[in-house]
């Protein structure tokens, strides 16, 4: 995790340095945030797989008793629904978990950018429209940290939107295609662009929490 501790980098222009300070922090925080994303990202696949190994075992199990019973045989192989129900019950739960706590870690994105905004609209308001061409650190002005931020937002809210979707859904279809289809989804996070690591890394080479 990166820190908050000042001094990485000095801003060229002294009277910048309360707004390269708050972005400096911002880019620290959106390292931060993203590393818990993707922890709670393979814990939810985790749990998510769980919940589709019970389902398709308790399908093996029925379509076994079904099987029997065609063929005349009666072996009373019911599966023991009460204790596949718990199982499922408390997976299902975790997942919920872990999913209001990516909630939560989205909207502590959306508040960074935010930050980020207001930084903004505050050199607008000296510097006018625009705002401050001056660099705070090598070569990105202001807005160009805002654009960034709003992205990388942008990605994680729609990546939130499935992930509340598949919560909804994957415990109730017993169709296995569907339930591979959620998996891969979770794991994958389509919403997620490939280059957001980059524009994140960028960010943090900007702001001198990376060498040069």
């Amino acid at each position: 995790y990166l820190g908050k501790s000042p001094g990485f980098l000095t801003p060229k222009r002294p009277v910048l340095k309360i707004s390269a300070s708050k972005i400096k922090d911002s880019a620290a925080d959106w390292h931060n945030f993203t590393l818990k994303w993707e922890n709670w990202n393979e814990s939810g696949f985790t749990v998510a797989n769980k919940i589709v190994n019970i389902k398709l075992s308790r399908q093996t199990e029925s379509d076994k008793k079904l099987e029997m019973e065609y063929d005349g045989v009666n072996l009373n192989l019911k599966p023991k629904q009460s204790d596949y129900n718990k199982e499922l019950e408390g997976c299902c739960n975790e997942l919920i978990s872990t999913l209001e706590n990516m909630a939560k870690l989205e909207l502590k994105m959306q508040k960074l950018t935010s930050t980020i905004k207001g930084i903004c609209d505050l050199e607008a308001y000296h510097h006018g429209k625009m705002g401050s061409e001056v660099p705070l650190f090598h070569t990105w002005v202001t807005t160009y940290f805002y654009e960034v931020s709003s992205k990388l937002s942008e990605m994680f809210k729609k990546e939130l939107q499935l992930k509340q979707t598949i919560v909804q859904e994957i415990a109730h279809t017993d169709d296995r295609d569907l339930m591979m289809v959620y998996l891969s989804s979770w794991l994958y996070q389509p919403y997620i662009e490939e280059n957001y690591k980059l524009l994140l890394e960028s960010m943090l080479l900007e702001t001198g929490h990376r060498p040069l």
